[in-house]
């Protein structure tokens, strides 16, 4: 049968079930579904009472018996149907039942002779009549657009796409247990910013009408949760939404999710601590141990992690921060780098090129970034070229970025008119940042922050080779209709 045809006769299905006084949506009665069909399964008990509800995938058998599977996102039970133990507005209903139904049932349970624990039905209730039949050979699709545009049909088809997206939920739980049993506490700060700041990149622009106010999506909380610092707020973390303006990749989503924490009286090297026990703790309830697998690469995460120094790196070839733009490029060039088009801000990208962190086992942290790539970093004590930060990568991708957090409220502002000044015509709209720049004349404590980027890291520990895989609903290009995400 067509699936136009599919999808009519479900529509004569709905008809007929209206006609008998049967809603096909449920009602407004609440179902009582006291746990998962995976801990029923689990818990069986002979004979015991139980009540679930989930959706219909298979029906086989006629006549006077039945059996049906149900399913919910933990796992499936088979229901068995009497017509003798059914009255005759339920075995109705189930004749008028397809795939991809959502009913509730009532029954006791038991074992068939191949141990299969089944569901002896004796109540039927229709919860929510699918107008549309499930696509079928769904595995066997090519075109994985169709799959992010309708995560819905993924999560009901394939098993393993429900169970990244229950192991992230479990990953986010892990870094939350592990960062309030450090006395961190969970905070919100504002998504919309009048002054784009806290990270480099180009923002998305939206617009107040009762304030005739331009406003940005966030590119990063850090300003505002440095402000939380000044008021006395001693360990504060978010796990944030931001936005950058920017394209689509395997590695890049312009909505995306970080952690980022910040400790007061810490520093860089508290926060190396804080994301190697964060990142152990995350793999061991995620994936279940320190060692595993990234596309083909092992990963072994068990301390110490490997340590290199950009500057030692850059000045072995003969650079350092007061090295021409032009004599950078030449030198990078030469080693067969792809500088093109990157500012000297921009160079901080050349990471992945420097050290080939695709091929390392171990975690890698790039430390001794120069000063200039780092506006909001403390300095070394007795080297002001020299930030004292590190960006941690794994799986050959960056997943954090950590550093002494500056606070003297006049070098940042020395800093943020440096940027400013550097960005020429680009940086025409942006402004300092001027509360901001306040709360820090106030007295911020030293303090060590930390971002992790959440999609990433998901990716590694999930072994999932893009990030539109570990996004419930990436963006997307505009399909034929002119639809995106």
């Amino acid at each position: 049968m067509a699936r136009d045809e599919q999808a009519e006769n479900r529509h004569e299905k709905l008809n007929a079930l209206r006609q008998q006084g049967i809603d096909p949506y449920g009602g407004t009665q609440a179902v009582q579904k006291g746990c998962s069909i995976k801990q029923l399964v689990e818990r069986y008990v002979e004979g015991e009472a139980v009540a679930t509800a989930g959706r219909l995938t298979a029906k086989r058998g006629h006549g006077g018996l039945s059996f049906a599977d149900l399913r919910d996102a933990s796992s499936k039970v088979q229901l068995c149907l009497k017509q003798d133990r059914l009255g005759e507005k339920e075995c109705s209903l189930f004749q008028h039942l397809d795939l991809g139904d959502i009913i509730g049932v009532a029954g006791t349970l038991f074992q068939t002779k191949t141990g299969e624990v089944t569901i002896q039905v004796l109540t039927l209730t229709l919860l929510a009549k699918a107008l549309r039949p499930l696509p079928e050979k769904w595995h066997g699709l090519k075109d994985v657009e169709i799959r992010y545009r309708k995560r819905y049909l993924d999560l009901i088809a394939n098993e393993p796409v429900r169970t990244i997206f229950l192991q992230r939920s479990r990953l986010l739980s892990s870094l939350r247990a592990a960062l309030e049993q450090r006395r961190f506490i969970e905070v919100e700060t504002p998504m919309m910013h009048d002054i784009p700041g806290g990270a480099a990149g180009e923002p998305f622009v939206t617009h107040h009408k009762a304030l005739d106010l331009d406003l940005y999506l966030r590119l990063a909380p850090e300003l505002h949760l440095k402000r939380l610092l000044v008021g006395g707020l001693d360990r504060v973390y978010e796990i944030n939404r931001s936005f950058r303006n920017e394209g689509l990749s395997t590695r890049h989503n312009p909505e995306f999710t970080m952690l980022e924490a910040y400790e007061a009286y810490g520093n860089m090297a508290s926060m190396m601590r804080l994301v190697e026990e964060l990142i152990c703790e995350a793999a061991t309830a995620v994936v279940g141990s320190l060692q595993f697998e990234y596309q083909g690469q092992p990963i072994d995460l068990t301390l110490p992690w490997d340590r290199v120094s950009f500057a030692e790196t850059m000045e072995r070839m003969g650079l350092t921060p007061t090295s021409s733009e032009a004599e950078i490029q030449r030198v990078l060039e030469a080693r067969g780098m792809k500088v093109k088009g990157l500012t000297r801000s921009q160079l901080v990208r050349l990471v992945e090129q420097l050290f080939d962190p695709k091929t390392r086992t171990k975690p890698l942290f790039v430390t001794d970034y120069w000063t200039e790539l780092s506006p909001l970093a403390k300095s070394q004590p007795g080297n002001a070229i020299i930030a004292d930060r590190f960006e941690l990568f794994l799986g050959g991708m960056e997943v954090a970025n950590a550093y002494s957090e500056l606070n003297d409220p006049i070098e940042q502002r020395r800093r943020f008119e440096a940027q400013l000044e550097a960005a020429g015509v680009k940086g025409k709209n942006r402004k300092i940042d001027e509360d901001f720049v306040e709360a820090l004349e106030y007295g911020m404590p030293p303090a060590g922050g930390l971002g992790v980027g959440i999609d990433r890291l998901a990716m590694l520990l999930l072994n999932q080779a893009s990030i539109k895989d570990v996004i419930l609903f990436p963006l997307l290009k505009p399909d034929a209709q002119g639809q995106g995400a």
